[in-house]
């Protein structure tokens, strides 16, 4: 992703739909406002190469390697479109090391209260990173369905839910937090969840990097359809 995605977003959007049901003690940071906001540049992360992918909830999961492929307008989601993250935009700067992938060939796997069926959701996808030397670990899952409506309706109404309504890998979280949060959001026929947890190190850094990690992804479904002809 470049830094002019989080321009782009357009008619898409996130809004925080839960604090996260998990072992971690209560966050205590507040929600990132709707326009995402930084003081200073967020510093580069070392790879956690400790943190292998285990199995996913069901389906059969694809733990490949990070790697980045253009993908074909109207083709499948896969986890093989994002690699490891680093943002930049002006003086704004992110980078988080992608340490597990998983392709899904449908929503089944993360639906956990039903609403990604009832709206017909079509295929999923999860990706996990780690910034800040482990101290701040993200996990997103991006799911795409047969309209926009359809992701719409779907976005809005995981905005009501609590932090189950989604499966996702607890497993790439950190297990004891100060900042633990989900943000969620549709973009064109997609929707993006994304989970961050950090602990006191990267706690401070946490809002503004859940925000544009959530915004950039986002913003890549606005383009990612699109053909474009000489």
């Amino acid at each position: 992703m470049t830094g002019l995605a989080v321009l782009l977003l357009g008619g898409g959007g996130w809004a925080a739909y839960a604090y996260l049901s998990s072992p971690g003690p209560a966050p205590k940071i507040a929600m990132p406002s709707g326009t995402p906001t930084t003081t200073e540049p967020a510093p580069s992360a070392t790879p956690d190469t400790s943190d292998e992918p285990s199995p996913a909830p069901s389906d059969t999961p694809d733990d490949t390697p990070a790697t980045s492929n253009q993908a074909e307008p109207g083709s499948p989601i896969t986890h093989q479109e994002f690699n490891d993250w680093n943002f930049a935009l002006g003086g704004i700067k992110f980078k988080a090391d992608k340490v597990g992938g998983w392709n899904y060939s449908s929503c089944a796997p993360v639906d956990g209260e039903g609403v990604l069926a009832k709206n017909k959701c079509e295929r999923a996808v999860q990706l996990a990173y780690s910034a800040y030397s482990g101290h701040l670990k993200a996990v997103q899952v991006m799911m795409s369905f047969p309209t926009d409506r359809a992701a719409k309706t779907t976005a809005d109404r995981l905005a009501k839910l609590s932090s189950n309504a989604v499966k996702w890998r607890q497993d790439k979280a950190l297990a004891r937090y100060t900042y633990g949060k989900i943000l969620s959001g549709a973009s064109k026929n997609y929707v993006v969840v994304t989970i961050v947890t950090a602990d006191k190190s990267a706690g401070t850094k946490a809002p503004n990097f859940h925000a544009y990690l959530q915004t950039d992804h986002t913003s890549y479904f606005e383009l990612r359809d699109q053909t474009i002809t000489s």
